[in-house]
């Protein structure tokens, strides 16, 4: 049975663009964990544009399943995992100009400093993964450069606009899950999952745990944070939710 890891950024996002106080993501939290949440993500950015340290400090004071940070690799955030201690630390690419993460982080290019970070993390007890592309490369050098997960990119497949392109896409995810797999890499997924679309990748054996956001803060303004957490869990499972979300 799937994990679902519930990312609560794009709360503060709607906290943000009215520059208030609310909706507060650390009570979106501990929704979500109501609703059968099985891990909270939450991603510090450098420029604090939605989470910010208040967010991170109490989110570690209060969840109590696994939190999971996703950050970059700046000194000032790997300073403030070390100190804060999440569960797990996921190490993601960050450009000043997007939206949301978008491609997966290149260990290729950055191993040597992707490296001294996991040393660094690891030296602090805690997990690491890589946010990566499908990409069979980008797995085993995860692995040689120390991560003990990897969370795959599910973007190709979610923005796929024919059968032939989201095939290949759930082809590729196969393969990486694979070459994870024997490499002894606990394998995640995440990136543009919805409730019309998750279905197909959770039913790709081998995979741990999802981290989902937007769609699942979408579907809690009509529903509330609880039950639309309960109808993801619902689909992980491969067990129909009534009649499925629109």
């Amino acid at each position: 049975m799937a994990l679902l890891g519930v990312n609560i950024d794009h709360v503060a996002t709607v906290r943000q663009a009215r520059g208030t106080d609310e909706p507060d993501p650390v009570w979106a939290a501990v929704e979500a964990e109501l609703g059968g949440a099985d891990g909270i993500t939450f991603h510090l950015r450098e420029d604090r544009r939605h989470i910010n340290d208040r967010d991170a400090r109490l989110l570690r004071e209060t969840v109590a399943v696994k939190l999971n940070m996703e950050m970059a690799v700046a000194d000032e955030i790997v300073a403030i995992a070390e100190k804060l201690r999440p569960d797990q630390c996921t190490l993601v690419p960050e450009r000043r100009e997007e939206r949301t993460t978008e491609g997966g982080l290149d260990v290729l290019r950055h191993r040597s400093r992707l490296a001294q970070v996991v040393v660094r993390l690891h030296d602090a007890g805690l997990l690491v993964s890589a946010f990566v592309e499908p990409v069979n490369q980008q797995v085993e050098t995860s692995k040689e450069t120390g991560f003990d997960a990897v969370e795959l990119w599910t973007g190709a497949y979610a923005h796929a606009q024919t059968l032939e392109s989201r095939a290949a896409a759930l082809a590729a995810l196969q393969h990486a899950i694979e070459i994870g797999r024997k490499l002894g890499l606990d394998v995640h997924a995440g990136h543009g999952l919805t409730y019309r679309n998750v279905g197909r990748v959770a039913r790709l054996p081998g995979l741990g745990e999802f981290n989902i956001g937007h769609s699942i803060v979408s579907r809690a303004v009509f529903v509330g944070m609880r039950e639309a957490v309960r109808e993801m869990k619902r689909l992980l499972d491969n067990r129909p939710a009534h009649d499925g979300p629109g």
